[in-house]
C-alpha cells in the first residue's frame, strides 16, 4: 500500500506546469542538493485555494512529495493548508526513509513560503472558513483531520508565535478555553552573521515556530516584514548612533511595524485578537484602555510596548498577564514542550551573535575612527575608537584611570569626542523629550520610565494636552544617572502607560 501511495503521486503529474498570474509562489531546495520543490497557489477572496501548479526537479521522492502536497490544498481554504506540516506529507506518500525525508521537508517549505505571499496579501483569508467564499467546505482531508483542522465557527484566535516558551504557553492558554487558535510569525531580518538561533524573528526562528505550532496541531503563517523592518527600525538604529544616540530599536519595531502587522493578519483570518507572549496588562478608564504592568515585575515588557496606538489595545490580549516566568516554564513542561526550558534570547534580533561593533561597521560603515575622550571642562584625559562605541552612562570600556569612577556623559558625533565625568554630574533632574506622544493629559504624568529595567521615578511634564509635542519637558523628583539620548521615556499615571517620546540631546 505504501508503495501504491508512492507511485501515485510519482506518476501524477497533473498539476505540473508553469506558475498562473497572480499566484503566490513558494520554492525550497536548489543547487545545494539537487531537488527542487516548487508550489503556486491561486487564492480566492474568502481564502480557498483555487488551483495548484508546481514543479519539481531532483529524486522521484521530491517530485511525489511536491505533488501530494498539491493534491491536499488544492480546493481546500489556506487554513488548512497551514496545518501541513512534514509528517503528513510523509504519510501522505507511504513513508519516507530517513535518508529521503527531506523530500518532505523541501515540499513542506514551499508550501510555506508560497503561505508566506498569501499572508503578506490584502486578501480576506476567512470568509470561506466562515461559510461565505465560494461554496461549503468538505472538510479537511483524513490526515489533517486527527490534527485537528476546523473550519468551524467557533471563536478564532491568532497567537504571535516566536519559538519560544512564552508564545507557546499563550496559544495553549488560548487553545484550552476553546478557542481555534491560529499561529502567526513574522520574519524581520536575514543576514548571515546573524546566529539565526538566537533571534527571534530570523529565519531559523521561523522554522521552530511552524513546527512548534504544528505540534500543538494549530495552523501556521509567516509574515515576512523584513523590507519594512529594515528601513523604520534597523536605519534608524544606525543612523541614531552615527548622530550619537541610543536607539532603542524594540520599542520602535513593537508600535510601528510588527505588532500592528500581525493584528492586520489576524483579523483578515477571521480571528477576534491577536495574543502574545509578553508580561504586560491592558487596563480601562474611562477614555478607553491602556497598558500597565504584569503580575511578574522581574518580566514586565510594558515598556517594549509603550508605542503602541491605544486603539490595537482592543484587538490584543496578554494571556500571561497573571503568570510569572515560572509558572509559565511549568505549564510548557507539563504538556511536553521541548522549549519549556529555552533559554532567552539576550540580544536584539539583528544582533544576535555578532555582537553591536560588528553590526554598526558592516552595515552601517561606522568603523574605527580615533578621537578624544574628554572631561566636562574639555580637557583631553584619553583617546577612543569611535563615539559610536560608548552611550550615556556607560562605565566599563572608557579605558581611563581616575581617582573615582568615570561615566559617559556625553558623546558627540561631528567632533567625535566622548565626554565623562563622575557620577555626580551623570545625574540629571530635568529631561527634554521630542517626538512626544500623550494619550492623555499630561496633567496626570505623575512619574517616568528612562530605561527598561529602571523602576518608574516621580515626575510631572511640562504643561500639554493630548495629542502630538514636538517638544516636552520632564522634570523629575529626583536624580536619575544614565539619560541616554535616543531613549525612550515612557510617562505612567500611577499603573496606566500613558505616553511616550524620544529622549533629547
Amino acid at each position: 500500500m505504501e508503495r501504491e501511495l508512492f507511485e501515485h503521486y510519482l506518476r501524477d503529474e497533473s498539476r505540473y506546469g508553469p506558475a498562473a498570474d497572480g499566484a503566490f509562489t513558494g520554492a525550497a531546495g536548489g543547487a545545494a542538493c539537487g531537488d527542487l520543490s516548487r508550489i503556486s497557489l491561486v487564492v480566492a477572496e474568502g481564502g480557498r485555494i483555487e488551483s495548484v501548479t508546481v514543479a519539481a526537479e531532483g529524486c522521484g521522492s521530491t517530485k511525489a512529495a511536491t505533488a501530494a502536497v498539491a493534491e491536499m490544498v488544492d480546493g481546500s481554504p489556506v487554513l488548512e493548508a497551514a496545518l501541513i506540516d512534514i509528517d503528513i506529507v510523509d504519510e501522505a506518500i507511504g513513508g519516507l526513509t530517513p535518508a529521503k525525508k527531506h523530500a518532505a521537508q523541501l515540499a513542506t517549505d514551499a508550501l510555506h513560503r508560497a503561505l508566506q505571499g498569501v499572508a503578506s496579501s490584502s486578501l480576506d483569508l476567512a470568509a470561506d472558513a466562515r461559510g461565505g467564499g465560494g461554496g461549503p467546505s468538505e472538510g479537511p482531508p483524513p490526515n489533517l483531520r486527527r490534527r485537528g483542522a476546523s473550519t468551524s465557527p467557533n471563536r478564532r484566535v491568532a497567537v504571535a508565535m516566536s519559538g519560544g516558551v512564552d508564545s507557546a504557553v499563550a496559544a495553549l492558554l488560548a487553545r484550552e478555553e476553546g478557542a481555534e487558535v491560529v499561529g502567526v510569525t513574522v520574519k524581520l531580518w536575514t543576514d548571515p552573521e546573524t546566529d539565526g538561533a538566537k533571534a527571534c524573528c530570523s529565519p531559523e526562528a521561523v522554522l521552530g515556530a511552524r513546527a512548534l505550532a504544528h505540534q500543538l496541531g494549530i495552523p501556521h503563517f509567516t509574515l515576512d516584514l523584513e523590507e519594512d523592518f529594515r528601513r523604520r527600525v534597523v536605519d534608524r538604529f544606525i543612523g541614531g548612533y552615527a548622530e550619537g544616540s541610543t536607539p532603542n530599536p524594540c520599542i520602535l519595531c513593537n508600535g510601528e511595524v510588527r505588532l500592528g502587522a500581525m493584528i492586520d493578519l489576524a483579523e483578515r483570518l477571521g480571528a477576534e485578537r491577536l495574543l502574545t507572549g509578553h508580561y504586560a496588562r491592558i487596563v480601562e478608564d474611562a477614555d478607553g484602555p491602556l497598558l500597565a504592568g504584569a503580575a511578574d515585575q522581574a518580566k514586565d515588557q510594558s515598556y517594549m510596548l509603550a508605542a503602541l496606538p491605544p486603539q490595537l489595545l482592543r484587538r490584543l490580549g496578554f494571556p500571561l498577564t497573571e503568570l510569572t516566568k515560572t509558572e509559565v516554564r511549568e505549564i510548557a513542561s507539563r504538556h511536553g514542550l521541548a522549549v519549556a526550558r529555552k533559554a532567552e534570547s539576550q540580544d536584539l534580533c539583528f544582533l544576535a551573535g555578532q555582537g553591536k561593533r560588528g553590526f554598526l561597521r558592516r552595515h552601517g560603515g561606522l568603523g574605527e575612527r580615533e578621537g578624544a575622550i574628554v572631561d566636562s571642562a574639555g580637557r583631553t584625559l584619553g583617546r577612543h575608537r569611535g563615539h559610536h562605541d560608548f552611550t550615556v552612562g556607560q562605565r566599563r570600556g572608557i579605558g581611563v584611570s581616575a581617582p573615582e569612577a568615570l561615566y559617559v556623559l556625553a558623546t558627540d558625533a561631528a567632533a567625535n569626542t566622548v565626554t565623562v565625568g563622575t557620577r555626580a554630574e551623570l545625574e540629571k533632574r530635568s529631561v527634554s523629550v521630542r517626538d512626544a506622544v500623550l494619550h492623555r493629559d499630561g496633567s496626570e504624568v505623575d512619574a517616568v520610565k528612562l530605561r527598561y529595567r529602571s523602576r518608574a521615578l516621580p515626575a510631572t511634564v511640562s504643561a500639554a494636552g493630548r495629542g502630538r509635542h514636538p517638544d516636552l519637558e520632564v522634570k523629575l523628583a529626583e536624580g536619575f544617572p544614565g539619560v541616554a539620548p535616543g531613549q525612550t521615556a515612557v510617562l505612567m499615571a500611577g499603573e496606566r502607560i500613558v505616553g511616550h517620546g524620544t529622549i533629547a540631546a
